[in-house]
């Protein structure tokens, strides 16, 4: 078990190695060198983990996916709010989302795949649609898997532009404006009356999860069953 959770912590090392070269470089300009002196870890350690920078970046890319997971709510449409205001929180404090943003729009890395984070936010905003639909949350001309790719294309457009004009700092802002603009012609008024669409959203649930171990440490929302 020791030799395990050492093989455990040596990975995180070097992802967390590799999102700090990456968001700081890029995808093109960042070398392994730079990423195992940063890491402090041998080449062998970090080729018996990953076998390519391609490999590297993948890893940084599916860290997202591990940093989606919110505590389940009796009202769908909250549960995204949550979902997307955790997200813009911490791109302004962890360092391994800030690197798989910056990875996933990077138009520069013509060599990576960079449709995985799309693909599963897709996937994502889809499940909540879904099940918002099922508990009459959603207005009945609402088309959900439609509806998660417009959230999903907006919500990278708003993210590239508040790094692009601020470094993440107006993100809450943003992101609050773009919810308040979408939601009332997907949400019954009825239901977002209910809703905290705050810009403190993704602090306090963060808060939450780090006070309830048990509930950071629940299915991702991916792993979830399908709604019925």
């Amino acid at each position: 078990m020791a030799k395990q959770d050492r093989a455990i912590r040596t990975r995180q090392t070097i992802l967390a190695a590799a999102a700090k070269v990456f968001e700081q470089r890029g995808y093109q300009a960042a070398t392994i060198s730079e990423i195992l002196g940063t890491a402090g870890v041998t080449k062998g350690a970090l080729y018996f983990h990953f076998e390519s920078k391609d490999d590297l970046a993948q890893g940084v890319l599916a860290e997202q996916d591990q940093r989606m997971v919110v505590p389940r709510r009796a009202c769908r449409t909250q549960e995204l709010v949550d979902v997307v205001m955790l997200h813009a929180h911490r791109l302004q404090t962890d360092p391994m989302v800030r690197a798989g943003v910056r990875l996933s729009l990077d138009q520069q890395a013509h060599d990576l795949d960079r449709s995985g984070p799309f693909l599963r936010w897709g996937q994502v905003m889809d499940k909540l649609l879904h099940d918002a639909r099922d508990r009459g949350e959603l207005l009945p001309h609402v088309i959900p898997t439609e509806t998660g790719e417009v959230l999903v294309g907006s919500f990278a457009g708003v993210q590239a532009m508040s790094q692009a004009v601020s470094d993440y700092q107006d993100l809450p802002d943003r992101v609050c404006a773009l919810l308040r603009h979408v939601l009332p012609t997907v949400v019954l008024s009825s239901v977002l009356a209910s809703i905290d669409l705050s810009r403190t959203r993704g602090a306090l649930v963060l808060a939450e999860l780090d006070a309830s171990p048990e509930t950071a440490l629940s299915p991702g929302l991916l792993d979830r069953q399908p709604v019925a």
